[in-house]
């Protein structure tokens, strides 16, 4: 719970109510900790003292800058088209960078030019609802993120962590946490080396929520990002049995014998081995299909690369792991608006051969699932038709609270797009507002 914001929202509402906020707050807060009821009320008053100072601010950087939209309504961090658009915009506000690949192409990894290499650099947060399950969430975002680097055709070379538990989280969940991240860098041999430990929000949080993510580097002298995708290239796709996503669908619909299925890297194996292989060098491009399922990595692709991607619905069922396939069309939750954590490959037919035997020899399954075509989008065969084949606004609900949120756009989906552009825009004029304060008082 945020008694910060608890109390901030109480005081914008109502600022005259001010002895019925600290008793619905000491309320609050006593139902979380066990502490004396002379010593709550001295931690609200101090909570409300703070509130207040930092409620009415002026000046452009103390000024924040607001859409009127919030994160959920929007569907950020939901894998639709929601979090799509929220992610160009971002492009948009970070601006021309000179790196070789940014945001504003909306691959999960960025890179420079590093002598005659590439330096490739990836972070991913832990799943939110792994929060109770510490080894789980660590396993699982060390595993995302080795995969983002390897997906550029990169060799990671370390990996780093930032860890941030609430106020009365357990200590040991960053030791648990901690566990599932180097046993992926144990199985892999690439070291978790730093890292950050925070409690959420300082004294202004309670509760054990924990958050927080993990990072890797690696480098290569050619790169597979999604922008060299080509006309007349054919897809392959490795087995997938889910990750984070697919454990928490089984943690939170109480089929957890699933989730032991998602403790492999067989992913990583996979790309090892083309790499290895020199093979790598004769792919154009590799992702994981993670945002949104492979609905929101076509869209991904296709916008970047400008092209058209074409897939057979048949050969990409019969690579999802069963046993997690099965819990995914009980619970009619849609597997390709998931992250089933498999890889695609986009590369010329002539090099299929090589592609598939070199991955089934590391154990892996693979096989060609479509093709690239001239064009925008991306369509797929089923039974026999073509249908249309792009993401939701949220990905596939894969947990009660999500179906019951639903995956369709909200009616007013237009009009909190264009406050959210109007919000981009002001955080880039204020940027160039700062710039040039900053560049004017270093000449003084």
């Amino acid at each position: 719970m945020d008694i910060e914001g608890y109390a901030k929202r109480a005081l914008r509402k109502d600022p005259s109510n001010e002895v019925g906020l600290k008793a619905q707050l000491a309320s609050r807060i006593l139902e979380i900790k066990d502490i004396s009821s002379e010593r709550v009320h001295e931690i609200v008053a101090a909570v409300i003292n703070e509130a207040k100072a930092t409620l009415n601010v002026e000046g452009d950087v103390l000024n924040p800058t607001l859409s009127g939209v919030s994160m959920g309504e929007f569907g950020v961090g939901s894998r639709g088209t929601g979090d799509f658009y929220v992610h160009s915009k971002l492009g948009e506000v970070i601006g021309q960078t000179g790196a070789f690949v940014d945001s504003s192409q909306l691959d999960d990894s960025g890179v420079i030019k590093f002598g005659d290499d590439y330096l490739v650099v990836t972070i991913d947060g832990i799943h939110s609802r792994l929060s109770d399950f510490p080894f789980l969430s660590g396993f699982h975002v060390a595993r995302a993120a080795l995969r983002d680097v390897y997906s550029m055709g990169a060799r990671p070379l370390a990996m780093f962590s930032d860890i941030h538990i609430a106020d009365d989280g357990d200590v040991a969940k960053i030791f648990d946490h901690i566990a599932g991240i180097t046993t992926v860098s144990e199985l892999t041999g690439i070291p978790l080396i730093t890292g950050s430990t925070l409690r959420i929000g300082g004294d202004m949080v309670i509760g054990e929520r924990m958050t927080g993510g993990v990072g890797a580097v690696g480098i290569t002298s050619y790169l597979t990002s999604r922008n060299k995708t080509q006309i007349g290239d054919l897809i392959f796709m490795t087995e997938g049995a889910g990750g984070g996503t697919v454990s928490t669908t089984a943690l939170y619909y109480g089929m957890h014998d699933v989730v032991e299925e998602t403790i492999n890297i067989r992913f990583l194996e996979a790309c090892e081995a083309l790499l290895k292989s020199g093979l790598y060098r004769k792919i154009h491009s590799m992702t994981d299909v993670t945002n949104g399922g492979i609905r929101g990595d076509a869209r991904e692709i296709s916008n970047t690369a400008d092209v058209k991607l074409i897939f057979e619905e048949k050969k990409m069922r019969a690579l999802v792991n069963p046993k997690v396939l099965s819990m995914l069309e009980f619970l009619k939750i849609d597997y390709l608006g998931i992250s089933i954590d498999a890889l695609l490959i986009i590369a010329p037919p002539e090099h299929a051969r090589d592609i598939l035997e070199t991955v089934r020899a590391a154990n892996v399954e693979i096989d060609i699932i479509g093709s690239v075509e001239e064009g925008r989008g991306a369509e797929i065969l089923v039974n026999g038709v073509i249908l249309n084949f792009s993401p939701r606004f949220r990905e596939s609900a894969y947990t009660p609270v999500k179906k019951v949120h639903g995956e369709e756009n909200p009616r007013d989906f237009e009009d909190m797009r264009a406050s959210i552009e109007m919000a981009a825009e002001e955080a880039i004029s204020k940027k160039r507002r700062i710039l040039e304060h900053i560049k004017g008082n270093r000449k003084n």
